[in-house]
């Protein structure tokens, strides 16, 4: 049995028409027409791609003296320390993705920045209040600032949620080890390759931001004693570590989504390994630091201060998570 047969066979045998196989398949109609008409046969992707969707080997596909369907064969391991099966990547599935984490980045980076910017109308109303610069008793600041606050966390945290939702069928890719259709790594490489130079670029200006944010404070100390300079220059300071932390999120995310496909750098198939059993470790840790940081900001109002818990906090993370794992060899 040729091909053209085969593909026809299977087509009725699921009860599809061609219209409903060549939009599984991203092509015209005519196109499957001719498949089926012998007048043409699908490329190496297109073939990969029919013995996905029609659940059939290739070689059933490719070889006509092979007339008994040959399921599709699923990888599986023996390593009692990897997943059980690796997920199948195809083309389709891999562009989607790229263009979802496009999509997606930018949306959680401003989500992110939105969260660090939260509290800067709550210290510029506080502090011009204080000052005598405002005209306005501390308690009406103080909510209008704190409403402000939450209202801004509110928003980010729709952001987050909106996020997580959409891309949630593709959450594998970061957790489970995965097997890429012909064509996806490379194609993968290339798209890595021609955003190194972005990646790079937007990686040290987010850094540089964050690291040049405590200027504003120290030039500030130096020249004006003036309570409400200061207050300006803290304001300052979240402003350009928002900024900073934007550009890093954005570009990082859309960096990693290329190294998911490729199981590179920390999406590696033992470093997802590794991930998994350090979820609870690094979930507890996280929610121990964040009411570390809200406690401190909210009690002592120095959130030109409480900032510094973040980057010591990572820092302190990747400490923890190295013992965790020489505790573990040693167990």
């Amino acid at each position: 049995m040729i091909l053209a047969d085969k593909l026809i066979e299977l087509r009725k045998k699921n009860g599809w028409s061609q219209e409903d196989v060549a939009e599984k398949l991203s092509v015209s109609r005519q196109t499957i027409s001719k498949w089926e008409g012998a007048q043409s046969v699908p490329d190496m992707n297109r073939l990969l791609k029919i013995s996905e969707v029609f659940g059939v080997s290739t070689d059933y596909l490719l070889k006509d003296e092979i007339e008994t369907i040959e399921p599709a064969a699923v990888s599986v391991t023996t390593d009692p320390d990897l997943p059980e099966t690796v997920r199948r990547v195809s083309m389709e599935e891999a562009v989607q993705f790229l263009e979802f984490r496009n999509f997606s980045s930018a949306r959680v980076a401003i989500g992110v920045m939105m969260c660090i910017l939260s509290p800067v109308l709550l210290i510029l109303l506080s502090g011009a209040q204080e000052a005598g610069h405002l005209q306005m008793s501390e308690n009406a600041a103080a909510g209008i600032g704190m409403t402000a606050l939450l209202l801004i966390v509110a928003a980010a945290v729709a952001i987050f949620v909106r996020v997580d939702i959409l891309g949630s069928r593709f959450k594998y890719l970061e957790k489970e080890a995965i097997d890429t259709e012909y064509g996806v790594t490379g194609m993968a490489r290339e798209r890595m390759e021609k955003y190194r130079g972005t990646y790079t670029r937007q990686l040290i200006t987010g850094i540089v931001l964050c690291v040049a944010a405590a200027i504003p404070i120290f030039i500030v100390s130096v020249v004006s004693e003036d309570d409400m300079a200061y207050i300006i220059a803290t304001c300052f300071l979240l402003i350009m570590i928002a900024l900073g932390v934007l550009f890093i999120v954005h570009t990082v995310m859309i960096w990693n989504s290329m190294q998911m496909l490729l199981e590179e750098g920390d999406y590696k198939r033992e470093q997802k390994i590794e991930d998994r059993k350090n979820e609870p470790i690094a979930g507890i840790y996280w929610g121990v630091v964040v009411a570390i940081f809200l406690g401190y900001s909210f009690v002592t109002e120095r959130w030109d201060q409480s900032w510094i818990i973040w980057p010591v906090a990572g820092v302190l993370f990747g400490v923890v998570m190295a013992a965790t794992k020489l505790l573990r060899s040693r167990a």
